[in-house]
């Protein structure tokens, strides 16, 4: 089992000020978001538990909150696209 843990801090101005995750074998066991929206981070880090990291890649990429270009959860995209 490929076990690889990182803790992303994201790239932009967003509420999240770092993005730790866990995989094993491509498929998310944890993430924990430093900051941000409480609810919202549990709910997305709920939702993807048992995820296989590119379709959550695919579903949360390109996500804009607000105004901004990017999100937390576009974030959380960029950080599962440096996980090699």
């Amino acid at each position: 089992m490929a076990r690889k843990e990182i803790t992303y801090t994201p790239s932009a101005e967003v509420c999240s000020k770092e993005i730790h995750i866990v995989l094993e074998d491509d498929v998310i066991v944890e993430v924990g978001f430093k900051k941000g929206c409480a609810g919202n981070t549990q709910g997305v880090s709920a939702l993807l538990k048992g995820m296989k990291k590119d379709e959550a890649i695919r579903r949360l990429r390109g996500i804009c909150c607000g105004r901004k270009s990017t999100s937390c959860p576009d974030q959380l995209a960029q950080a599962l696209e440096n996980m090699a």
